[in-house]
């Protein structure tokens, strides 16, 4: 009779920054193949419009492949060999090409349902409208249309909220794709065969559990030993459909039961994870990271307790309003408030806090990675502001190193 194995929460640590890629060796200069290989890990590049300091789907990237040519990206997301696109995967998110059919049967839902958040009236001659301007121009931003078709009341209702839902929806089932987006951050919708290459656009739909199989075992290799929930949040699946996924991984031998200490729910270990005898990180994250986007898992494995302050009020935030958490080693062991001042060159540490169990050299280590981000993003100083516990001490070391 077999016994389940039982890991520390410091294994279990270790086993999840290796399966995100902070075991991987650092490529001097980040190539498409690095930025392949940090795919791998990640699955998905949260997407979101807040560029206080970088946009989120450029950070975990960095905390993983170090100061890259943000042109990785767009190389990886353009032309015949494209090898990313958005779709709505854990939410709006960078995704490997291969997904689009296994995410067919999601485009269904949405259809049947007529729409992801709220249920969208019916509205055929808009929606082959927009289709057929589309199909003529190419890829296009929801201003453009609004602006280059009829706005008249009694021709569909026309405005540009209406034409952005639409659009939204026509996404969400697969009948538009997203070409890329604008400078001030705008979607440019396109036809999916204009955008992906035809070997996905004409594979047929992966079942839909299938597609869940499919989706939870790209969780548990992201993750390395994860719960239930944690894999149903990856790709966010129903949890009853994540957990007949996560039986039948179990059955094919491809997910071990463990036992994580201190965790109070079941765990499950990838028969491919590594657990390293240590973890050499230093990392700022994204609050849009993998690591911690899960916030139940990231106080479960790091006894680190977070919370996106960007929608409270001012006067009650705690940390700030884009507080970064910064990985040492295999702990998290401080956050930081950042704002790139791109009008002044400065990277502006708007307040700096350690973790209770921050060792002596957190503040020096991340005065170094400060120095690191600021010279990737072209800034040419970082100044921190008098905030936050550990603000005083990395103030001395910000200035001794520069």
């Amino acid at each position: 009779m077999s016994t389940t194995q039982v890991l520390s929460r410091a294994q279990a640590r270790r086993v999840a920054l290796a399966a995100q890629g902070f075991l991987d060796p650092a490529h001097a200069v980040p190539t498409l193949r690095t930025f392949d290989r940090t795919l791998a890990r990640t699955g998905v590049l949260q997407v979101d419009s807040v560029n206080v300091l970088q946009r989120a789907h450029f950070m975990p990237l960095y905390s993983r492949m170090g100061p890259y040519d943000v042109d990785l990206l767009r190389r990886a997301a353009s032309g015949r060999q494209r090898r990313v696109v958005e779709y709505w995967a854990h939410v709006q998110a960078v995704m490997p090409v291969e997904l689009w059919p296994v995410m067919r049967h999601r485009m269904e839902d949405y259809r049947a349902r007529r729409g992801k958040w709220f249920t969208l009236d019916e509205d055929d001659e808009l929606e082959r409208a927009l289709l057929a301007e589309i199909a003529d121009r190419g890829a296009s931003t929801a201003r453009e249309l609004d602006d280059g078709l009829p706005r008249s009341k009694d021709q569909w209702g026309w405005n540009w909220s209406r034409t952005r839902r639409v659009l939204d929806y026509l996404f969400t089932t697969g009948d538009l794709a997203i070409a890329d987006r604008t400078s001030q951050f705008e979607i440019r919708y396109d036809l999916p065969e204009r955008v992906l290459p035809r070997q996905y656009v004409e594979a047929p739909a992966v079942p839909a559990a299938e597609a869940h199989v499919e989706l939870v075992r790209r969780a548990a290799r992201s993750h390395g030993v994860a719960s239930a929930q944690c894999l149903a949040d990856y790709y966010r699946l129903r949890p009853a459909d994540a957990r007949a996924a996560v039986e039948a991984l179990v059955d094919a031998g491809e997910l071990e039961p463990v036992r994580v200490e201190g965790w109070h729910r079941q765990a499950y270990l990838h028969r491919d994870a590594r657990l390293p005898r240590r973890v050499r990180a230093r990392a700022l994250l994204s609050p849009f990271d993998p690591v911690v986007w899960e916030r139940a898992r990231a106080e479960a494995l790091f006894d680190f307790s977070y919370r996106i302050e960007i929608y409270v009020p001012a006067a009650r935030r705690v940390h700030g309003y884009y507080v970064l958490p910064f990985l040492l080693g295999d702990r998290i062991v401080g956050r930081v408030d950042l704002k790139a001042d791109r009008a002044t060159s400065r990277l502006l540490v708007q307040s700096a806090w350690a973790e209770q169990h921050a060792p002596p050299e957190t503040a020096a280590e991340l005065a170094v990675e400060l120095g690191r981000l600021a010279g990737w993003l072209g800034l040419a100083d970082v100044v921190v502001a008098p905030r936050g516990d550990l603000a005083p001490g990395l103030a001395d070391e910000v200035s001794r190193v520069a």
